[in-house]
């Protein structure tokens, strides 16, 4: 099997499964993006740290660069994290490993773009809204998860795919909480 990123072809019957770790992460620039570099490697709720990494770097990234910027990295952050999201599961072996946290990534990004600014109880507020809708999986969220799946580049969309539905799910209920209040 190898770590080529280019190829999304399904791995062979006869590799076994990897475990993501620092090994495997450090042998590809894509494994460090779809494992959060480093986030999505904990062994406790990977994609809770995954998020709590995505809070962090995106209030450091608002120190540097204007929301339009922001806009923009989230857009090319969709895009490449496709692809390193569907070569780092092939090279893992697994269609949709719980180590990939980029998904998260982007999609609590695009919902902290969205509700900012507000303070750290909005914030704390999106954070547990978004890992309720992720962890959980409630409909429509649950349908997106089925949508696409196996290996490739469908595989790949189908890692993000779920992650934006719950980003969306999260964000109506905050433009409908808002509107209430």
């Amino acid at each position: 099997m190898s770590d080529t990123p280019f190829s999304t072809s399904a791995p062979s019957a006869a590799a076994a499964p990897r475990r993501a770790n620092w090994a495997f992460m450090l042998r590809n620039p894509l494994h460090w993006m779809a494992l959060g570099f480093g986030s999505g490697l904990s062994p406790i709720a990977p994609g809770t740290v995954g998020t709590l990494w995505a809070w962090v770097a995106y209030l450091v990234l608002q120190l540097w660069l204007t929301p339009a910027a922001i806009g923009w990295v989230i857009a090319g952050s969709i895009v490449v994290g496709w692809w390193a999201c569907t070569a780092t599961a092939r090279n893992l072996g697994v269609a949709d490993p719980g180590a990939i946290v980029w998904d998260e990534v982007v999609a609590f990004w695009l919902i902290l773009w969205l509700v900012m600014p507000t303070g750290f109880w909005g914030q704390l507020g999106a954070f547990v809204l978004f890992r309720f809708f992720d962890a959980v999986k409630p409909q429509p969220v649950r349908w997106a998860d089925r949508c696409f799946k196996g290996f490739g580049w469908g595989g790949g969309w189908g890692i993000i795919w779920d992650d934006l539905v719950a980003a969306f799910c999260t964000l109506l209920v905050i433009a409908i909480g808002r509107h209430l209040l």
